[in-house]
């Protein structure tokens, strides 16, 4: 007769449903803390944290540098040049300078212990599964900061720039504004930056779906084409009205979607690997 694997806590005593909620406290507590000191050191270094933030207004970001250089390679001239956006920024109110400087700071030490709370979100949820499931699982907290850092770096150096232009040169009719607040900038770069992280954490979603037989690889080609036009509405959005940006960005967002498909093909073969050698056993 089959016999179920034992599970990695099985030899510990069986834990209460308020013994649960006392170990889930103590978890928050600590990326509460991890949050508070990445924020206190960003929070100090505020000249060096308003200059990367105000990055994607500077004619000489590093984006605007490199899309001039890449334009010139393929042949493309200054066409694939961008200009940023000519605006000032205001406060409007007298404590908005010290409020923003809060959230600026919260924002970067929620980015950076980021990789942090992914490891204490496993070690929360390792203890129920079995050793079988921890070890194909080993590597998911690497594999999810590397995702998020680099979705984070991606929303930066790409969308954020791109959406910040695309907002400051809409008009509406003849109404034309030049004039925009300091939080309604640093709202968009904030929360596009950590926007395409979470989004880049994608294949990781995915790959636990498929894992409990949610999705499977069948499906996601079958909407693969669904996903492909949704990636260019959203690039059209946020990049400028030129097919050189548009196409540029929408490839990394794409390619995102075709390694899903890889990781859960993956996943259903190493799951029909293993059905199969419990059939055996049977």
């Amino acid at each position: 007769m089959f016999e179920e694997p034992e599970a990695a806590n099985s030899n510990e005593k069986e834990m209460s449903f308020f013994d649960h909620l006392e170990e889930l406290r103590w978890h928050v507590i600590r990326v509460l803390s991890s949050i508070a000191v990445f924020g206190l050191i960003a929070f100090f270094m505020k000249s060096t944290v308003m200059a990367i933030i105000l990055g994607p207004m500077q004619p000489d970001f590093l984006t605007y540098e490199k899309f001039c250089e890449l334009s010139h390679f393929v042949g493309l001239g200054d066409r694939g040049c961008i200009t940023p956006a000519q605006f000032t920024l205001e406060f409007r109110n007298l404590p908005d300078a010290f409020f923003l400087h809060l959230k600026v700071s919260f924002f970067i030490g929620l980015i950076f212990s980021f990789p942090y709370l992914l490891w204490e979100l496993w070690r929360f949820i390792s203890p129920g599964l079995y050793d079988h499931e921890r070890n194909q699982t080993r590597g998911i907290v690497l594999f999810g900061s590397v995702l998020f850092l680099t979705g984070a770096a991606f929303g930066y150096f790409f969308l954020a720039p791109f959406g910040v232009n695309f907002f400051a040169n809409y008009t509406l009719a003849d109404v034309i504004v030049k004039d925009f607040t300091i939080e309604s900038y640093i709202s968009i770069v904030t929360s596009v930056t950590f926007a395409a992280g979470m989004l880049f954490e994608l294949p990781i979603v995915i790959l636990l779906l498929a894992k409990i037989g949610v999705l499977s690889s069948s499906i996601l080609r079958e909407y693969r084409r669904h996903a492909f036009v949704a990636v260019l509405i959203v690039s059209a959005i946020l990049t400028p009205a030129d097919p050189f940006s548009q196409v540029f960005v929408s490839i990394p967002v794409y390619f995102l979607y075709e390694f899903s498909i890889l990781l859960a093909e993956r996943e259903e073969k190493k799951r029909a690997k293993q059905e199969r050698a419990e059939s055996a056993i049977r």
